[in-house]
């Protein structure tokens, strides 16, 4: 599911109006005016984006799929769930400025290796 609720700069900002570029333009922005690039080794920065994800995961730890997609109901869980996401992304678009490393090419270059690996006639209603 798709959320398409406003950013708090606008009303016209989401996922479908925001490019990748933009995003990050904006991490970079926050990062430069904190000085912290230093701090944004590939190490540093993938470590950060592990621990964030074990966050989402804690939300979910001792639940059955059933009852994890229940939870995500609650719309104070979603809200805590949204900052978590948005941690990741943020570490992952850090990355990406951090290494030079274009976003888009690397997600569409998978995506196209992945259509090979996992053909639909192959794998379709299977756990790949």
């Amino acid at each position: 599911m798709v959320d398409n609720a406003a950013t708090p700069t606008s009303a016209v900002q989401n996922d479908f109006t925001t490019t990748v570029g933009a995003l990050r333009t904006q991490v970079a922005d926050f990062v430069a005016a904190r000085d912290w690039s230093g701090f944004h080794s590939p190490k540093n920065l993938a470590m950060s984006i592990a621990i964030e994800a074990a966050e989402i995961m804690e939300h979910f730890q001792w639940y059955t799929a059933a009852e994890s997609a229940e939870r995500m109901q609650d719309e104070a869980l979603r809200a805590e769930m949204a900052d978590e996401v948005a941690d990741v992304i943020i570490y992952c678009l850090s990355l990406a400025n951090s290494t030079g490393m274009d976003v888009s090419h690397a997600v569409r270059t998978k995506l196209a290796r992945n259509e090979g690996r996992f053909p639909v006639e192959r794998v379709r209603g299977k756990l790949g």
